[in-house]
């Protein structure tokens, strides 16, 4: 398991917000160009790498990935040196307060900052209680004596912030705590996809990437299969684990068999193919009745109707600095992954597209 947890230290630690993807989108082209056919971006700056079949009647497959991660953007700067900020993505306020961030400023200058919270001293003989603060009023701070000085430094409204922290195993070596597992889960399942079948002939067209500016209404998702045209996309992304909370998605119990979220729901033939894929290799998966959605809710609107789906994981307490899921998962989501890719063929889209 060390080469996969090296993979996801690397994929983890980049950092990257919705708008501000370039780090991740450089990682990836990267990795997926000597193992692609041709590379190319829509309009919003998602990207793709095309691996074309030889097979008459090719149907077109898209995996899409998203690159971004939750974080914040500078809103102002306060007189005193202290910033506030608009959160980009969904979080809990209750998870902001007292953390390290980076704040990258035009010229790309990596600036650390901390978020604030009000010690339990000034609440003393006040009759005062801790209360949840909006985002927009939590302090962050660069320890700049005022405004003139943190303006010294580059700093000015709109640059990104994003969590500080570094990947680690737990201790018994079956998971990983790190940020935004949400979603460089999905570039590396990507660019895993794309090395399994390097050198390999399949019998569909495969677009395979990954969009921008999910975590802010599955933006990128409209652009890029409205560009591309595929006739099946597969979402590759992270869901919220439950089992802590007595609620659905459990760690270590393998891919999500994802039938349902507020912006999507699994056409019947869809599913039967997953299962009986899953069935077929032996995956290791379960059942998830999701709250919030993955770009197969935007993709699966486009064009004349695209049958979607999300090949996922769960993990815990994602939307936050520290994110603790299973390396086992990941392994069964990527088999899981590669097996379907291999299967699609003309007839089987067909079937899958047969109402």
């Amino acid at each position: 398991m060390t080469d996969l947890f090296d993979k996801i230290k690397t994929v983890t630690e980049l950092d990257g917000i919705a708008g501000y993807e370039n780090t991740v989108r450089d990682f990836l082209r990267s990795k997926i160009t000597p193992l692609t056919d041709e590379i190319q971006t829509d309009g919003l700056g998602g990207l793709f790498g095309i691996k074309h079949s030889s097979a008459e009647k090719a149907p077109r497959v898209m995996v899409a990935a998203h690159m971004d991660e939750v974080g914040f953007m500078v809103s102002q700067i306060k007189e005193d040196g202290t910033l506030r900020a608009l959160a980009i993505g969904g979080w809990n306020p209750l998870v902001i307060s007292s953390q390290r961030f980076t704040l990258y400023t035009r010229d790309n200058q990596a600036i650390p900052l901390i978020s604030g919270s009000v010690p339990p001293h000034f609440l003393r003989h006040s009759n005062g209680s801790p209360s949840l603060p909006k985002v927009e009023d939590i302090v962050f701070d660069g320890g700049f004596a005022d405004k003139a000085e943190a303006e010294c430094y580059g700093i000015s409204p709109g640059d990104i912030i994003v969590p500080q922290t570094k990947a680690v195993l737990t201790a018994n070596q079956k998971n990983v705590i790190s940020k935004a597992w949400d979603n460089r889960y999905g570039i590396l399942m990507v660019t895993e996809l794309l090395e399994s079948l390097k050198d390999q002939q399949i019998d569909s067209t495969l677009i395979a990437g990954a969009n921008v500016q999910e975590e802010v209404g599955l933006r990128g998702a409209h652009a890029s299969t409205t560009q591309f045209d595929p006739e099946l996309f597969f979402a590759v992304d992270c869901s919220p684990a439950g089992d802590v909370y007595g609620d659905q998605g459990n760690i270590g119990q393998g891919t999500l068999i994802r039938f349902y979220d507020p912006g999507h729901l699994m056409l019947k033939n869809m599913r039967d193919f997953l299962l009986t894929t899953a069935e077929e290799v032996g995956i290791k998966y379960q059942y998830y009745a999701a709250k919030g959605g993955t770009d197969a809710g935007a993709a699966h609107l486009q064009n004349n109707g695209i049958p979607s789906t999300t090949i996922g994981v769960c993990a815990r307490y994602i939307h936050s600095h520290q994110t603790l899921y299973s390396l086992d998962d990941f392994l069964q989501a990527q088999n899981f992954l590669q097996a379907i890719i291999r299967k699609l063929d003309r007839s089987t889209v067909e079937l899958i597209k047969n109402y």
